[in-house]
């Protein structure tokens, strides 16, 4: 059991990081015996522990009680390394003169920003910067651009774990993967352009026609796409006049039958734009009118039922749901009234999204969000793998965007070659190996068409997250596994009985895969090999008639 001592202004903070560190924690209870004590601010407490983890970035009560030299306070951000990982601080941080053989360090000055010592018994390990604050930094303003590929968030966690596993004390936590899978995976698609018939003549097909016949032969002598696609981009542009006068088939309708055959039997999730022309208010009130759709969602209302009947979620790709309740909702009804559906989530159209978004789409009646990414690069711009609650929200959750097919291809972002961009899909496919959580993906509905031609990549991504073992689930299923982790309660008994239990909700998460309870064994902390450790043994949690387990 870890005791948690912390101001009463990062309570909301501490009960997040702890649904997404999902381990037996309370707030501290005065005089009471803890496994871990966790400090933050000035560190003083009373009781016992067998671990005490202070993070402050200043000078603390502890440090003078404890005579630990601390160095000098950074006012900046700064890159910490720990074993082979790389963390990101985005507040201040303090080094440790004294330190030897410290687990972490600044980049670039090589300062310890962690000091490890023993008081009688007790083992204490100070670091240097507020673990709080960094993490209301990561679920609220989010990381730069330069750091987005870092999942800053879950190395934080990881590092927690270890120096409790170092400290030789045995963590149990629920990892936020199902039992039987490594990860979660979830496809969606934002439906921007599903017929290039309905745009008549303007910005869309112009831009369209310049790519298919301009870019598509730059693309060919830099060596990025083949002479077939050159033929197809070359023909699809030959054939528009006749896609206008209805004398060819539209080659950007069919995005229903093309990713119902990509992805072959895996659910995905087609986040669509409720009403025509509508572009819809910029957070200073005006309109951008190149975000204006083509279509309304009444449009496609065929392509979403065969979605709907193969099993995919449809979701609202919204306009100014994210900074008018009254008219999300009306943006949400329009869904709604299209699939039957109640439960709805959320996209924001070019990803719009401030500080008060969470409380308008819950106000809106959204089940949840998935707007919090990147348009430029691909990463974990609130630093997580996996689905959090916004701290100004009640119930909705955020499904981070991991990576965009735009954001990887398109000249003005990243401009990266197929081979490269599979290179980037790996990595990130690792990482959701490595730590869990969900990876979500966004392709466009007209990506695997004339004159992007992006099918190879995401083919290949598919298979890979086959082959590592996924579950592959709507953005609402993964959300609402999410919903079930967080229900889980743990109850301890006495600590010299070693019982750890977990209360699990019944209803309504029956039907998703279940949950696993697993268990750190303790290790010294330099026998550690970064933040990978695989000295764990997992257990299925199953649901008994009283909705009890105990490990």
């Amino acid at each position: 059991m870890i005791g948690v001592i912390a101001d009463i202004a990062e309570r909301d903070v501490v009960r997040e990081f702890f649904e997404l560190f999902k381990t037996p924690w309370e707030f501290h209870r005065g005089h009471g015996h803890y496994d871990v004590v966790l400090c933050s601010g000035s560190g003083r407490f009373d009781g016992s522990a067998k671990l005490v983890v202070v993070y402050a970035a200043t000078r603390t009560i502890f440090d003078d009680d404890r005579k630990i030299q601390t160095g000098r306070q950074r006012s900046h951000a700064s890159i910490l390394s720990y074993r082979e990982n790389r963390i990101p601080i985005y507040g201040n941080s303090i080094s440790f003169p004294q330190a030897q053989d410290s687990c972490l360090t600044d980049e670039d000055s090589r300062e310890a920003i962690a000091h490890r010592d023993q008081f009688e018994e007790m083992e204490v390990c100070r670091i240097g910067y507020d673990l709080f604050e960094e993490v209301r930094r990561l679920l609220t303003v989010g990381q730069s651009a330069a750091n987005a590929g870092i999942p800053t968030l879950e190395l934080h966690i990881a590092l927690l774990r270890d120096l409790i596993t170092g400290a030789g004390i045995t963590v149990v936590e629920i990892p936020p993967a199902p039992e039987g899978y490594s990860c979660i995976v979830c496809l969606t698609h934002d439906v921007d352009h599903p017929s290039i018939r309905q745009h008549n003549w303007d910005y869309t097909t112009f831009g369209f026609l310049y790519r298919a016949v301009f870019g598509s032969l730059r693309t060919l002598l830099r060596g990025r796409i083949s002479v077939r696609d050159l033929v197809t981009n070359w023909g699809a542009a030959f054939r528009l006049p006749l896609v206008y006068l209805g004398l060819a088939k539209d080659f950007w309708r069919d995005f229903d039958d093309r990713y119902l055959e990509l992805e072959n039997g895996l659910p995905s999730t087609f986040f669509v734009i409720p009403f025509r022309d509508r572009a819809g208010k910029n957070a200073a009130g005006a309109q951008a009118k190149l975000r204006a759709a083509g279509y309304a969602a009444q449009d496609v209302a065929d392509a979403l039922q065969k979605l709907q009947n193969a099993g995919c979620e449809i979701g609202l790709h919204g306009i100014d749901a994210w900074l008018d309740s009254s008219a999300g909702r009306q943006e949400l009804d329009e869904i709604r009234r299209l699939t039957g559906g109640s439960e709805i989530g959320v996209r924001m159209h070019w990803l719009y999204y401030d500080q008060q978004s969470p409380v308008t789409l819950e106000k809106a009646g959204a089940t949840y969000d998935s707007s919090i990414g990147y348009n430029e690069t691909f990463g974990y711009r609130a630093g997580a793998t996996q689905p959090y609650k916004p701290l100004n929200a009640a119930q909705l959750l955020e499904l981070p965007l991991h990576v965009m097919d735009t954001a990887l291809f398109y000249p003005a972002y990243l401009d990266l070659s197929p081979d490269q961009a599979r290179a980037v899909l790996h990595h990130m496919t690792e990482n959701a190996v490595q730590f869990g959580g969900c990876f979500t993906i966004n392709w466009h509905d007209r990506s695997t068409a004339p004159e992007r031609l992006w099918k190879g990549p995401y083919r290949d991504l598919i298979d890979g997250l086959k082959s590592r073992g996924a579950w592959f689930a709507t953005a609402g299923q993964a959300v609402s596994w999410f919903r079930k982790r967080r229900s889980v309660a743990f109850e301890t008994g006495a600590p010299e009985a070693n019982v750890v239990g977990a209360r699990v909700a019944l209803d309504p998460y029956e039907n998703l895969p279940g949950l696993r309870l697993r268990i750190y064994r303790a290790l010294r902390l330099d026998d550690i090999d970064g933040c990978d450790s695989k000295e764990y043994f997992d257990v299925a949690l199953k649901q008994s008639m009283e909705n009890q387990v105990f490990c």
